[in-house]
């Protein structure tokens, strides 16, 4: 197919001489302003009931925002109420302000300012279409129509706030469609409504440059924002807002270019909730900043109880892939990944007081409430650092290496075969059969007794398999290779220990001692084992019989084996 692309036309970039903001770091957080309640209910197929908005302004408030959009009041009668009874219940904490939103009509701005009868603070948000399309195409009005009617609603605002002199009132001004309204025709309609409104210290004024819908790059809203900031005439007692969409899939670049560009305040909603693409995403806005050293002011410690608040309200699930606030964001199934991972926890560990510095993972995960044990998970794509990692966090065993290969081949075969990830328990139960860490190995240690010999160690011991038991005793350099020589002696069994090692678990005095032992038949075939004893020796001895208990179980040579064994009385 191809596509008639000619059908559309570039947007207009701005011809911005010496802009600033490209080489500008953000350094602190913005103004944010939350509009869940508001935007975000509108572009709900079933907007909120009274009950889930409390609960939404609430948990706003909780986060630390104190800007709320909290309807819009003249579209319904359940928005009035609603602003009615955060007002009335005294729901409005000190530090919050709470904003409602209307048109420039004459009818709908009396209601508007109705609803905030006795707020002690109140931001009334003023708004109309700027861009030519609305003009023309929407309204039928002439720039000067524009104005004028911009300038009609913020003198009938001001005269209806005055007669409540107990509130305190700020005043926001939205050019809606701003990001795609000529800019000295922007300019022109924002310094009317300046001269309209007076702003001083007692009533100041947020001016609002909405990306109503994203239609260029960001870098065009970073310099539409700079300009205008550069050639407005008088920002005193003037805040710079944004309240970018994401249209363009762009949302968070754009506000993230518009505070280099000068913007203060930020409007939006928790994980992007809005009409069409959704209005910019606050979550992932505030992350951002706290990734790069920067405190956002808003706590999302628990983050879990945000989303699962959030999917509540909206009836509208959070993507497990979500910046930050999915499932799966912290998770690596690659192994590549996972290894990278767990040396970067290991080299974290010896330096408690490093800097954050983990591989593939920008954000602690704890710094939001989630555990360490969702950051690496087991699939077919998984390697041996995955699997010995989740191991190690979770049972405290440090698997050598050649231990880590043998056993993530094991899960992965049992992951191919299913198809399905693997969780830590099938994972473990799967280690424990692999290695002998079952209440009855194919070959136990019944008990045990050493002593010096005449050339190293002395081993007197007692070995049941197959529900037999049979008496071992015989001397080497150490109590493994008394061992081997034992079974050797007792069974012909052949092997060689090839690798040995082992450490405690935990840090207390009467912590277990856990051995690995890894051992090669004749026809060079490798088999381990994995003990976890009240002391060391026990633990050795025991890893090995495990370690031999599996060569027994899958070397050549095993069907001969057990016919000696069998035979034995």
């Amino acid at each position: 197919m191809t596509y008639p692309a000619g059908k559309y036309t570039p947007t207009p970039v701005i011809d911005l001489a010496e802009r600033t903001w490209p080489g500008k770091q953000l350094t602190t957080a913005p103004r944010w302003c939350s509009t869940d309640l508001r935007d975000g209910n509108q572009a709900l197929a079933n907007p909120m009931d009274q009950d889930k908005k409390v609960l939404l302004f609430d948990h706003l408030i909780r986060c630390g925002f104190q800007e709320i959009e909290v309807a819009f009041p003249s579209a319904s009668q359940t928005d009035f109420d609603f602003v009615r009874a955060l007002i009335k219940q005294d729901k409005i904490p000190d530090a919050v302000w709470i904003q409602v939103i209307t048109q420039s009509r004459p009818d709908l701005i009396e209601r508007t300012i109705a609803s905030l009868a006795g707020a002690p603070r109140a931001i009334v948000h003023l708004y109309n279409a700027t861009a030519p399309v609305f003009r023309e195409l929407v309204f039928n009005k002439s720039k000067a129509e524009t104005i004028a009617l911009a300038v009609a609603g913020l003198k009938q605002m001001r005269t209806l706030c005055e007669q409540q002199p107990e509130t305190d009132w700020v005043l926001e001004y939205s050019p809606e469609t701003f990001c795609f309204t000529e800019l000295d025709f922007a300019l022109a309609v924002c310094e009317a409504v300046k001269a309209a409104w007076q702003p001083s210290a007692e009533r100041p004024m947020i001016l609002n440059l909405p990306a109503t819908v994203e239609v260029n790059t960001p870098n065009v809203y970073a310099d539409q924002i700079e300009s205008f900031i550069r050639q407005f005439s008088d920002l005193s007692h003037i805040t710079i807002s944004i309240h970018p969409h994401n249209d363009r899939g762009t949302g968070v670049a754009s506000a993230e270019l518009a505070m280099l560009a000068g913007a203060q305040r930020i409007e939006g909603c928790l994980f992007g909730n809005g009409e069409r693409t959704g209005n910019v995403d606050l979550v992932t806005l505030a992350m951002n900043l706290y990734t790069q050293g920067i405190d956002p002011q808003l706590d999302y410690s628990d983050i879990r109880q945000t989303v699962e608040l959030i999917e509540y309200c909206n009836q509208i699930p959070v993507h497990p892939r979500h910046p930050y606030a999915g499932e799966l964001v912290f998770t690596a199934f690659s192994g590549s990944h996972q290894d990278a991972i767990k040396k970067g926890f290991a080299i974290k560990s010896a330096s408690s007081n490093a800097p954050w510095l983990i591989p593939y993972l920008p954000l602690d995960p704890q710094d939001v409430g989630c555990s360490y044990e969702a950051v690496i998970r087991v699939n077919s794509q998984s390697g041996k650092s995955g699997v010995a990692w989740l191991i190690e966090q979770n049972h405290g065993l440090k698997l050598p290496r050649a231990l880590q290969i043998d056993f993530s081949q094991r899960v992965k075969l049992q992951a191919d075969i299913s198809g399905q990830e693997m969780g830590l328990s099938p994972i473990w139960s799967l280690f424990r059969r692999s290695y002998g860490l079952v209440p009855t190995p194919d070959l136990a240690l019944l008990d045990y007794r050493c002593e010096p010999g005449k050339t190293g160690q002395q081993l007197s011991a007692k070995v049941a398999f197959r529900g037999k038991t049979v008496s071992i005793r015989a001397e080497g350099n150490g109590l493994l290779s008394a061992l081997l020589d034992g079974l050797r002696q007792k069974w012909g069994i052949e092997v060689n220990i090839l690798d040995y090692a082992e450490h405690t678990l935990g840090q207390k005095t009467q912590s277990k001692a856990v051995a690995y032992v890894a051992c090669e038949t004749a026809d060079q075939q490798r088999f381990f084992g994995v003990a976890i004893e009240a002391d060391s020796s026990r633990a050795s001895l025991q890893a090995a019989l495990n370690a031999i208990g599996n060569a027994l179980k899958g070397s050549a040579s095993a069907a001969q084996l057990n016919v000696d064994l069998e035979q034995l009385s």
